[in-house]
């Protein structure tokens, strides 16, 4: 295939990630063949290939699944859990934070965790506040995570490969209403390397950092905010957590501007991060102050008209974009 959408790159991932190393591991809720592969069907054909002892259909238990995951991953295999929305995330709280993203520090580097925990979520289909949230602050706050966020296909096989050959715990996060986003096939065996940021826009009046969904709502504000005369530079952090710094850092001294979009809500959010790195860096190069946008701080509405009030759109970005350009 020329192009491919999210869910045929993860699948691929997958399914290239299994042939090439016996000791990666799939499980979660409904995953094998016989229970539908998958809530998406991005481990669809997996159980098929590869054997039920490798892609294992697990009970309604992220707990389980989870510590599962962990003691396989101290046993040498390579496991890919799946939670199947991030709000649910929250069950296993305790064996994410405490154990997978600890066990490296409190054995003196003798135990490494290599486990992804892949999970989606994202505002825009009437699944209400307990299926909706973008909790990844709460995560990248967590030494010892890696946080993962893609926003096209070939990023996120790339990214999803790169998760799997890292010796510690990645947290994955999908978008729901980006699956059928297109993009050229990548090669078999492309890495997209943790921690490196994409320039998406290139741009001269103001920088637009965003990563997940939100960068497709960024990509479209910059195309707005042109035909008002700003030029944005939009930047695809791929990685949240590590983020890439020197990227966001020389865009940001380039234009003296910046923006830090995000689904999730504003307050106490990876945006904040952003923007107080770079006014520590280079606050003498800024022509303004940093901007936040994100989501309101509420959950996510059921109803249909406030959740597309709910959290940035390429309209609001591209107001601010053009409102931060012209400002004295």
């Amino acid at each position: 295939m020329s192009e491919i959408n999210i869910i045929q790159a993860l699948n691929r991932a997958l399914t290239d990630a299994m042939a090439d190393d016996d000791k990666v591991l799939v499980l979660g809720e409904d995953i094998a063949d016989p229970e539908g592969g998958g809530v998406a069907k991005i481990t669809s054909g997996l159980s098929s290939r590869f054997g039920e002892a490798r892609v294992k259909s697990t009970p309604i238990s992220e707990q389980a699944i989870i510590g599962a995951a962990i003691g396989a991953a101290i046993t040498g295999y390579k496991p890919v859990a799946e939670i199947m929305l991030m709000n649910f995330m929250t069950v296993a709280m305790d064996m994410i934070v405490n154990h997978a993203a600890k066990l490296r520090y409190m054995s003196g580097g003798q135990t490494g965790v290599p486990i992804v925990i892949r999970t989606m979520t994202g505002a825009g289909i009437a699944a209400g506040g307990q299926h909706s949230d973008y909790l990844e602050s709460w995560f990248a706050h967590t030494a010892g995570l890696k946080i993962v966020a893609p926003s096209r296909p070939d990023d996120a096989y790339g990214l999803l490969r790169a998760c799997i050959d890292d010796p510690d715990p990645c947290i994955f996060i999908e978008n729901l209403l980006s699956y059928r986003t297109m993009s050229a096939a990548p090669e078999p065996g492309h890495r997209v390397p943790l921690g490196k940021a994409a320039i998406r826009c290139e741009g001269a009046d103001v920088t637009i950092v965003s990563y997940s969904r939100m960068v497709i709502e960024a990509a479209a504000a910059a195309k707005i905010a042109a035909e008002q005369g700003v030029s944005c530079e939009v930047i695809d952090l791929r990685t949240i957590a590590p983020w890439d710094r020197d990227c966001v850092l020389s865009s940001a001294r380039k234009t003296g501007r910046v923006i830090v979009a995000h689904e999730a809500v504003r307050q106490y959010g990876v945006g904040a991060e952003i923007a107080s790195t770079i006014t520590e860096e280079l606050f003498r190069d800024l022509k303004q102050p940093v901007m936040r946008l994100g989501a309101a701080y509420a959950p996510v509405p059921f109803s249909r008209p406030l959740e597309l009030a709910h959290a940035p759109d390429r309209q609001r970005i591209a107001d601010a974009a053009v409102a931060l350009a012209r400002s004295a």
